[in-house]
């Protein structure tokens, strides 16, 4: 028998809404998906700025920090990734249960992925954010010089070259990185969180 079959979830007498008072603002959780390379922890900074600048408590969940320290055992086939977006979907909710906004960006190119996400996180909490830009946009920045590796067969599962990534079929927000800069893109954000939760940033 598992151990996890003895185990009682703690009932905490302080509530999510009541952090959400403390704090002064809702909690949710800001998820950006796209290709590497594509603008995703560019974005998070700024809009972490923003957002702190007007007094929000938030924190930036990125991918590569995460891949150091909590999932450091993972690999990055299927399996591992799937097994990586679960944690930090878990730690995400942990984090707006504590009246934080996390800014999460990870590439998660799945669909499955992005749905395991919202369902532990909740619907109601969960912000999907696609930065939309181009494969070949990615490929020139190749800030980190992955997609030259992967071409050259030095990196395998690499997303957008040997691994896919789905366009999100119902994205909260779509930000076209080749159109906007990234200061018009946390304006287009903030409009929407403006809007669904009743905020004035």
């Amino acid at each position: 028998m598992s151990f996890s079959n003895h185990l009682t979830p703690l009932n905490t007498f302080i509530a999510q809404k009541d952090r959400n008072q403390l704090m002064g603002h809702p909690s949710f959780a800001i998820w950006l998906t796209g290709l590497s390379g594509s603008g995703k922890s560019t974005i998070a900074n700024h809009l972490d700025s923003y957002l702190f600048s007007k007094g929000i408590h938030t924190y930036i969940l990125d991918g590569d920090n995460t891949r150091t320290a909590l999932s450091a055992d993972l690999g990055f086939g299927e399996n591992d990734r799937l097994e990586h977006l679960r944690r930090m979907a878990h730690v995400a909710k942990l984090m707006v249960d504590a009246g934080i906004i996390p800014i999460c960006a990870f590439i998660s190119p799945l669909e499955i992925q992005r749905k395991l996400v919202k369902g532990i996180i909740g619907s109601s909490h969960f912000v999907l954010t696609y930065v939309d830009t181009p494969l070949s946009i990615c490929e020139e920045r190749d800030v980190k010089g992955l997609y030259r590796k992967a071409r050259m067969g030095q990196i395998k599962d690499f997303t957008g070259v040997s691994a896919p990534f789905e366009v999100p079929e119902n994205a909260d927000i779509v930000i076209p990185t080749e159109q906007q800069s990234p200061e018009e893109s946390v304006q287009v954000m903030i409009n929407h969180l403006n809007q669904r939760y009743q905020l004035s940033l």
